[in-house]
């Protein structure tokens, strides 16, 4: 029997098993695509491993789709959690390898700030990019924080069709291996209300990268304040992350994680399961 804890953030939901040994990671895709489904598995946007590398304990993610993700947000806080649960570290600031580099986490009350790094523009040097989709043209902001996004402005999030046009950007010619599209819209000079289509995963209710995404085009674009003036509120339909920068051009994203539960499952059963 093999053991989980699954946490979430912002509702973005996440399975997370230890794997030192480095047993389980070559199954990630088959793990994750049977674990994370809602019906038949444990349900969750993604399966976690929690490895050691470089002296790091390290975060390796797969999609519910079993694609692997170079960097998820919220999974970053969620396996901040779980290392200090289990004394694997000692807060209150620690670092943890991803597959995008080590990031810093500094526990702030029951929050976590997460140093994401900078923002990398250089997909289409900060300029939009535009896609024709079913005869409907967009502008979509390339921007990297460590995965993929595009940031996209509409001008009312509560009547947009999310599960039509999420896929369709996601999927779009010009990335080249997808990307998570952020639906945004401004509210005020330090308020956002984002949806996300992730890729590899949907709709999900809360992202991470996604935020940071975009609250920092918004603020490059001067459609808010800037992030180094004080924090931006991004308002996800799992609820709210602060995103600010710092003088180095860092992005820090605070907000919480908690865990759901945990338990153990069999993993050899769903290996003959998935071979029948």
């Amino acid at each position: 029997m093999t053991g989980f804890v699954k946490y979430q953030g912002l509702g973005n939901d996440f399975i997370f098993m230890e794997d030192f040994g480095g047993n389980l990671l070559g199954r990630g895709e088959m793990l994750a695509q049977a674990l994370c489904h809602r019906q038949f598995g444990i349900g969750a946007d993604g399966l976690v491993f929690i490895t050691k590398e470089a002296g790091l304990y390290t975060m390796r993610i797969f999609n519910a789709d079993g694609t692997e993700a170079e960097m998820c947000g919220n999974a970053v806080r969620c396996l901040a959690h779980y290392l200090l649960d289990h004394g694997y570290v000692q807060g209150p600031v620690f670092q943890v390898g991803t597959m995008s580099g080590a990031k810093e986490i500094r526990l702030a009350d029951e929050w976590y700030v997460v140093d994401m790094g900078e923002p990398d523009f250089s997909f289409s040097q900060g300029q939009p990019v535009e896609i024709v989709s079913h005869g409907v043209a967009w502008q979509a902001y390339p921007v990297s924080m460590g995965n993929p996004h595009g940031v996209v402005f509409v001008d009312d999030l509560a009547t947009f069709d999310l599960a039509t046009w999420g896929p369709r950007l996601e999927h779009a010619e010009v990335w080249p291996s997808g990307a998570n599209i952020e639906f945004t819209q401004v509210l005020s000079p330090n308020q956002i209300e984002v949806k996300v289509w992730e890729r590899g995963a949907g709709a999900t209710l809360a992202c991470g990268t996604g935020a940071c995404a975009a609250a920092v085009v918004a603020s490059r674009l001067g459609l808010t304040q800037e992030l180094t003036a004080g924090a931006i509120r991004v308002s996800l339909p799992g609820g709210v992350l602060a995103i600010h920068a710092g003088a180095d051009n860092h992005i820090f994203m605070a907000g919480p994680a908690v865990k759901v539960f945990s338990g153990t499952i069999d993993i050899s059963t769903i290996e003959k399961e998935r071979k029948l």
